[in-house]
């Protein structure tokens, strides 16, 4: 026969207890150990500067009306994760930057742009590639070249509707009623910044019209 026992712990034994853990997060928490987010074997290219959170609050939105157009400023957040790599057909090695970003209203706090995505990188072929949905009905699948000057980074992304590969897919309805028919970034980052301008050429309203948005993002 199994004996067994129940220990009851004293208030000394308790006390002892959660001062020794105190202590423990206490010490924990002054070694400032930072999460881990780069893999070093893993070459992210010009994307590595991009890895973290992010935020701006002078975004600038223009975007069309049935007679005009109208500004918007806007904040947002984004954060990026480096995700590794993967091998395409046994041959390509492609690494990358999941990320997800929120834009929200200045004047009221309502978000009116939700983006999920990744950016790629191909080294060997030197592109860096933004892959994105909106949940509006669209994806868009970017690409382009950087090139670096006094330290700074900048790309140049496009899409277009007609293309086969760096393509823009949508819902019926934004093909009918809103079309996006391209799509440019250009991106620029510094030290501890980037910034970027995108275009978006749309079919609305019986017209083309070029919609713009624009922000700089420091680390937060």
């Amino acid at each position: 026969m199994v004996a067994f026992f129940r220990f009851k712990p004293s208030a000394l034994f308790l006390s002892n207890t959660r001062s020794f853990i105190l202590k423990f997060i206490a010490l924990f928490n002054q070694l400032n150990i930072a999460p881990i987010t780069m893999i070093p074997e893993i070459d992210y290219g010009p994307l590595h500067k991009l890895v973290g959170k992010w935020a701006g609050n002078k975004g600038s939105d223009i975007s069309p009306l049935p007679d005009g157009s109208t500004e918007t400023p806007y904040h947002e957040e984004i954060e990026l994760f480096a995700s590794g790599n993967l091998k395409n057909a046994q041959t390509q090695t492609v690494s990358m930057l999941r990320y997800h970003r929120v834009v929200r209203r200045s004047s009221n706090n309502e978000v009116f742009h939700d983006e999920s995505g990744y950016y790629i990188w191909d080294a060997e072929n030197e592109i860096v590639i933004n892959a994105f949905v909106l949940p509006r009905g669209i994806s868009v699948l970017a690409s382009g070249n950087y090139k670096e000057i006094d330290g700074e980074i900048e790309m140049d992304l496009e899409a277009d509707c007609d293309e086969s590969c760096w393509g823009i897919l949508q819902s019926p309805f934004l093909e009918k009623k809103a079309k996006t028919s391209a799509y440019s970034k250009k991106i620029k980052i510094g030290k501890d910044y980037w910034s970027y301008k995108e275009k978006t050429v749309l079919d609305i309203y019986g017209k083309s019209f070029d919609h713009f948005d624009s922000n700089t993002l420091s680390l937060v």
